[in-house]
């Protein structure tokens, strides 16, 4: 009877063991699988140093995870994409005001859907990488291209990759696959 339950007791250390070894690895895992792209950028930003680069995302997601957004009407939504399509127009007579103009509505967009102003850039976008962190690079190359960072074939790539956030962020109601993919539609 006493060999039972110390073999009992042995398995259920090794049980216990085994899942607080395997909690601590998948929150590296977890956070690289919920952030995507994001996380290397975040990763390489503290310069490979992924213990701070998970912190910070944490961090994050305890400050940004329960923000609900908000819906947009028919007719915002309608105005939203007229005036992509106007920004995309704008782009062939002029790339730069065309890229300052959907850095604008990027910002309006994402406050309007109840992100934080977007008069702090990086607040806004540390708060639409806990929801969108496959979609939120594009917007940063959109806003570092108004900063006149790069040639004309730069701001197309970046108006091209932000309209995937531009298109999540109009979507009625996100799913958790928009949140994990990047929307196909891609076009300037």
């Amino acid at each position: 009877m006493t060999t039972v339950v110390i073999i009992v007791a042995v398995v259920l250390v090794a049980a216990l063991a085994f899942f607080l070894i395997r909690g601590r690895s998948t929150g590296g895992r977890g956070l690289q699988r919920r952030f995507g792209p994001e996380y290397d950028r975040t990763v390489a930003r503290h310069d490979g140093d992924t213990k701070a680069a998970e912190h910070e995302l944490s961090e994050r997601v305890k400050q940004h995870g329960s923000l609900s957004e908000r819906p947009l009407s028919a007719e915002a939504r309608e105005g939203y994409s007229r005036r992509w399509a106007e920004v995309q127009e704008q782009f062939i007579d002029s790339p730069k005001d065309a890229v300052v103009a959907a850095d604008a509505l990027l910002a309006q967009l994402a406050r309007d859907r109840g992100f934080p102003d977007g008069d702090s850039f990086e607040e806004q976008t540390a708060a639409l990488s806990v929801h969108h962190a496959h979609q939120v690079d594009g917007y940063r190359r959109v806003h570092t291209a108004v900063r006149g960072q790069g040639g004309t074939e730069e701001m197309r790539k970046a108006l091209i990759e932000s309209r995937a956030l531009f298109d999540v962020l109009l979507a009625d109601a996100p799913t958790q696959t928009d949140r994990h993919e990047t929307k196909g539609s891609a076009t300037a």
